[in-house]
């Protein structure tokens, strides 16, 4: 029987913990009765410098059960590190691992699918939604918009899949040769290879707790995601500069016509608009550069992406 660790980041989760903890042991006990899983599977939660008793919570259900194992980062380290954390933490003990969030929006019974895509030879298994009417149309618009432009741009990224997936011990080990700081794993897992395959399931509403991906947070996510993905916003730049130049030709052409049919009028709305113009667009153009040097300096100095300050686990 294969050894099932569940990797959960956990930020500030007080509220949620006790139900996703109850709902996942309940979970395991029946694959585990069921020979799907060994008896050695854990859930392992994975503390991000919450600030409140989560940390607390995870200390207590190991203590009380060793089903449980626990993380703690030495700092907020935001979700994908969290993630990774427990995800590289684990690969050496584990046979298969899922990753979900702690809110358990995605559907835990997609569990059994994932593991018989596993058995039939898949490495890598994605949990897609397959609707998003809990969404609001705004939340709906903007993600579905952010996955097309992703596509757009080159990333080859699953449509509607966020980190709900299951990884063999094959897979995470070709995801641990992956050295960037700057992550962002739905577009790197898909880069490791080896046969996928995709399961459907609907999204459940947070039963607990707020978000912690507000508009602010969800943006700086799709930024991350585009400059670490893709080159092309850059080519985009070098086409964008070709083109005004190409079209200041054509206007100086234009003018120099004017100018010897006698037709030229002084103006200073076209003056005005074209420095206007040319102006935002090498504001623009800097900042979409500064932002892939900015990632290179910071990629430069080969941060650790997390520490570990423990880890509670029980073998056997």
């Amino acid at each position: 029987m294969i050894k099932l660790f569940l990797v959960i980041p956990c930020y500030k989760e007080q509220e949620v913990l006790p139900e996703t903890s109850a709902r996942l042991k309940r979970k395991m006990q029946q694959m585990i009765e069921q020979n799907r899983i060994s008896p050695a599977s854990r859930v392992v939660f994975v503390n991000d410098g919450s600030t409140d008793k989560t940390w607390e919570m995870i200390q207590e259900l190991h203590k009380e059960d060793r089903l449980f194992s626990g993380i703690d980062l030495s700092r907020n380290r935001g979700h994908q590190n969290a993630l990774l954390a427990g995800l590289m933490t684990v690969k050496d003990i584990a046979d298969v691992t899922i990753s979900m969030d702690a809110d358990l929006q995605d559907d835990i019974d997609a569990i059994d699918q994932m593991l018989d895509q596993y058995f039939n030879g898949c490495d890598i298994v994605y949990g897609v939604r397959s609707k998003r009417q809990t969404d609001t149309f705004f939340k709906r618009f903007t993600a579905e918009s952010f996955y097309h432009l992703m596509r757009w741009l080159g990333a080859d990224i699953v449509f509607n899949h966020a980190d709900y997936r299951l990884m063999s011990q094959r897979a995470l080990q070709g995801l641990s040769q992956f050295k960037e700081v700057n992550l962002f794993l739905r577009g790197l897992v898909p880069l490791v290879g080896y046969r996928s395959g995709i399961v459907t399931y609907e999204r459940h509403e947070r039963f607990a707790g707020e978000s912690k991906y507000p508009l602010k947070k969800m943006l700086a996510f799709a930024v991350e995601g585009i400059t670490a993905l893709s080159t092309r916003p850059i080519r985009f730049i070098s086409q964008l500069g070709v083109g005004i130049f190409l079209f200041s030709i054509f206007m100086l052409l234009y003018f120099l016509l004017r100018y010897f049919t006698g037709n030229t009028v002084t103006g200073w709305a076209s003056i005005a608009v074209s420095v206007w113009a040319i102006g935002g667009l090498q504001l623009l153009a800097i900042g979409v550069i500064g932002e892939y040097i900015g990632k290179i300096y910071l990629e430069s100095k080969s941060r650790p992406r997390y520490i570990i300050e423990q880890f509670l686990h029980e073998e056997g």
